[in-house]
């Protein structure tokens, strides 16, 4: 017997994050790591503990063996429970033969199992690669108090950035009137934060009825979404007014890291009353060098740096050594910079070699055509030989 939860969390994990390119090669995007300490779907699990939802089922596919790896057992986020914690839960064969998952839809759909393991009045539907801190269990008490079939979080975003999201028109009181999945003219600046809490058998029904239809795309915002507003369903919309990033792209990526170090962004990872966890390596202390010049940046356990360090973030057990130089810039766990190299403005991969006197990326008023320039980005494992250069938007993906 499963103990009776009143919400279960199913988060939405095995997308392929094509546009980060060679940092999701070998990787799923939600374990592609951020911030110095922590990987993307840190994110959503610390805010499933913090929010008191202690069952939640992680839905990988693509590249899932690093992101399998670092959920383990679920202990660092206190999800190791004997009744609920935390659950990967890739595709899977059945007597009626195996499938991939066809849409965010038919993953949930294909798990109906799991979550009905607990009974749930409702279900909390995530994503795996956001950045942002939410009180999940505000938003189950608001989709409560409606009485709603389907509560969704929004956010306002600036209306030249509406079309990439579902968009939805609301009234006074809350209530959904409209959606458009990723409209071309969008009608409102409403959109879709991919977080939603479902009355669970309401949601059921509907997962069903999209699987067995042929020609539904399985699909939350193209299909399930306009499906219950179209049959006058209760949707109301929950708006959230915190710091929220998709990172989606290289840029959001970069940017999203960049934010840690400006104090006017409203994310904060060291806040006691909601702590982010994450799966830490135990490494020896940060060790600052005699010459060695640090300024507004980010250096996590491990690291060695006898360079200049601006505006940065440097992952466990990076090193930088003497005479380089790393500004504007986000390397990643064990990589190393060598002696008089300059890197800039780049996004550096896991256990990467920078040979001496190389060059990664540039500054924006550096570049002489100002749409020429963008974040240079190197790969995970991947050595850049001494003096070569990596120009702006150059994506690395191979030693070179």
């Amino acid at each position: 017997m499963y103990t009776k939860k009143e919400c279960v969390a199913m988060l939405l994990a095995g997308g392929q994050g094509s546009r980060l390119y060679a940092l999701t090669q070998d990787m799923a995007k939600p374990a592609v790591p951020y911030g110095g300490k922590y990987r993307i779907i840190d994110f959503p699990l610390s805010n499933c503990v913090n929010s008191g939802i202690d069952t939640v089922g992680v839905l990988t596919q693509y590249q899932p063996l690093v992101l399998h790896d670092y959920i383990g057992n679920g202990q660092p986020w206190d999800l190791d429970k004997l009744h609920g914690g935390v659950h990967a839960l890739p595709p899977f064969q059945t007597a009626l033969g195996a499938q991939w998952y066809k849409g965010t839809a038919n993953a949930i759909y294909q798990n109906i199992s799991f979550a009905d393991r607990y009974n749930p009045d409702y279900v909390a539907i995530l994503s795996g690669d956001h950045i942002y801190k939410m009180d999940y269990n505000q938003m189950l008490e608001f989709h409560k108090e409606k009485n709603a079939d389907c509560t969704i979080a929004v956010i306002d975003v600036p209306k030249e950035e509406a079309s990439r999201f579902g968009i939805m028109t609301a009234d006074e009181n809350g209530m959904i009137t409209e959606f458009a999945e990723k409209p071309k003219e969008p009608k409102s600046t409403l959109a879709s934060m991919g977080i939603y809490i479902f009355t669970w058998s309401k949601l059921k029904k509907y997962l069903i009825d999209n699987e067995n239809d042929e020609n539904a795309s399985k699909d939350f915002g193209k299909n399930i979404i306009p499906d219950m507003l179209g049959n006058n369903e209760v949707m109301v919309a929950y708006p959230f007014e915190g710091y929220w990033k998709d990172v989606g792209t290289l840029d959001s990526l970069w940017e999203a890291n960049m934010d840690l170090l400006n104090p006017n962004i409203p994310i904060d990872l060291y806040d006691p009353d909601w702590k982010m966890y994450s799966r830490n390596p135990i490494k020896p202390p940060q060790y600052i060098g005699a010459d060695a010049v640090i300024e507004n940046s980010m250096v996590t356990d491990g690291c060695i740096v006898n360079g200049t360090v601006d505006f940065s973030i440097l992952f466990e057990g990076v090193e930088i050594e003497a005479g380089a130089v790393v500004t504007d810039s986000i390397i990643m766990p064990g990589s190393v910079i060598k002696a008089g190299a300059v890197v800039q403005y780049a996004i550096v991969g896991e256990n990467c070699t920078v040979g001496e006197n190389a060059n990664i990326g540039i500054r924006p008023e550096d570049c002489e055509n100002r749409d020429d320039w963008g974040i240079a980005v190197v790969g995970h494992n991947i050595s850049i030989s001494a003096n070569a250069n990596v120009s702006p938007k150059q994506i690395v993906s191979e030693n070179m």
